[in-house]
């Protein structure tokens, strides 16, 4: 299977009411040397009792939000109930695994923006069989948008070809959020010096707890996936298997410079709190310092000031200079004190 990047234009969407009534939202027949072919619910139901007895297979994509759509699957369609429990419970942690004969994948996809706290997700479960693929959503999935868009222009010719186009879709999907992290993270690094570093590591705090919540949503569970890479179903051909091997390799790579780059924001992290540290003691210094020396007079000015009888000078004409040089002189002692005391620290 090759994959091209290039992106022809829409196809004219055509709007089909028994579609929309069993939530069909695509619906193909592949055959070999034949260019995909687009059918309605209705074909798709005849075309599947054909398929079964000939070459080719069947894809299709299903809104799940239409109450009809799971009744319409079940009725027309062999497909596992574990498939639609899957659905159910909500699971959208990324993985593959083998469900008797056939596989059951389960994918993501994320809209990241690394200035925005907010990230939208969608989940796509894959229901994959000899001659039928099913693939069905809640919201819509970019993933599938962009295999309809290519699918004139790349060769699938079997079911697990195209899950492992969706998840290689998937695999560079989480290595641009890697790239587009890392350009994000060299700014803030650039920028560590000035006078943002508060708002830098709050902004490093938000994008590595997203970057943790794509780990967790796009990485395959390493379990499942070796699982079936050492027992596939028998339908499965070798060389789909080793494309899956290649898959693991390349997505452990991204895995590696995802975490590389979570290590990384996370010691940028501990400089900008170190380095705030450090600017609260220098303050904390330097009020403490004015504090001390600020402490000779006004002990003098406490002293003098109370409104009793017996105060020393009174009556003499240098006494102002003499309490001067007396505070100059504590004052000069306290600050040695206070200079003394950080020299030793």
């Amino acid at each position: 299977m090759q994959k091209t990047h290039f992106m022809p234009s829409e196809r004219p969407a055509v709007l089909n009411f028994n579609d929309e009534v069993t939530g069909l939202i695509y619906g193909f027949i592949f055959r070999p040397g034949r260019p995909p072919e687009r059918v309605s619910s209705q074909q798709v139901q005849e075309a599947y009792q054909q398929i079964c007895h000939s070459e080719g297979f069947i894809w299709l994509h299903v809104n799940l939000t239409h109450a009809m759509a799971e009744k319409w699957l079940k009725k027309h369609f062999t497909i596992d109930e574990l498939f639609f429990e899957e659905i159910r419970e909500g699971s959208r942690s990324t993985r593959i695994e083998r469900q008797g004969n056939s596989l059951l994948a389960v994918l993501n996809d994320v809209i990241f923006n690394p200035e925005d706290s907010v990230d939208e997700t969608s989940t796509l479960w894959v229901s994959c069989h000899p001659q039928l693929v099913v693939t069905a959503r809640h919201k819509p999935v970019r993933l599938i948008e962009l295999l309809y868009k290519r699918l004139d222009y790349i060769s699938i010719n079997s079911p697990i070809e195209l899950m492992v186009y969706l998840l290689q879709e998937q695999e560079d999907l989480l290595e641009n959020i890697v790239r587009r992290a890392n350009l994000y993270v060299d700014r803030i690094e650039e920028c560590l010096l000035t006078h943002h570093v508060k708002k830098n590591r709050a902004n490093l705090g938000r994008l590595r707890r997203m970057l943790l919540r794509f780990q967790r949503l796009l990485a395959p569970e390493p379990t499942a996936l070796f699982r079936l890479l050492n027992r596939p179903p028998a339908w499965i051909a070798p060389e789909v298997v080793q494309n899956f091997r290649q898959f693991t390799e390349e997505f452990s790579v991204v895995l590696n410079d995802l975490i590389a780059l979570t290590e990384r924001i996370r010691l940028l992290q501990e400089e900008i709190t170190s380095r705030q540290m450090e600017q609260s003691n220098r303050t904390l210094y330097v009020l403490t310092v004015i504090t001390v020396l600020a402490l000779p007079i006004n002990i003098v000015a406490g002293f003098f000031g109370m409104n009793v009888g017996g105060i020393p000078l009174a009556n003499n004409h240098h006494g102002f200079l003499l309490l001067v040089v007396i505070v100059g002189v504590f004052t000069l002692l306290a600050g040695w004190w206070a200079l003394r005391r950080r020299d030793d620290s």
